[in-house]
């Protein structure tokens, strides 16, 4: 079992940035995919980046291609998303997921992967 908890977002204005952490428990992080989905009022959930476990392939929606950094420190058992640029369409509640030992060959595949664990999210809000 691995629990994931997200930190790090919060009201920011069009153009700022956040970084987002997701903490994860178990030994085994670095044997886990992770991902950052995120889920705006109203709308379904929407792929935003996903990292390798060894960080060696990055995967990003054409959306926050960019502007949005994925990267994790095994060490630490922590992913993180880098978000600047932000706008007010990147409102959202943005949680990680982790997926265990898989290499995707392409984003569809990241974002269409079924994961593993999820976390609860964390609040990013930009205002215009």
């Amino acid at each position: 079992q691995v629990q994931l908890v997200e930190s790090g977002g919060g009201l920011v204005q069009a153009g700022g940035s956040l970084r987002l952490s997701c903490v994860a428990s178990g030994r085994t992080f670095s044997s886990y995919t992770m991902a950052w989905f995120r889920q705006a009022p109203g709308k379904e959930r929407e792929f935003v980046a996903a990292i390798t476990y060894g960080g060696s392939r990055t995967y990003y929606a054409d959306s926050v291609k960019g502007r949005f950094t994925i990267s994790r420190d095994n060490a630490k058992n922590t992913v993180y998303l880098q978000m600047n640029s932000l706008k007010p369409e990147d409102t959202a509640v943005y949680g990680c997921a982790a997926k265990f030992g898989v290499v995707f060959l392409t984003t569809a595949q990241a974002m269409g992967a079924s994961y593993d664990f999820w976390g609860q999210g964390t609040q990013v809000t930009v205002s215009s």
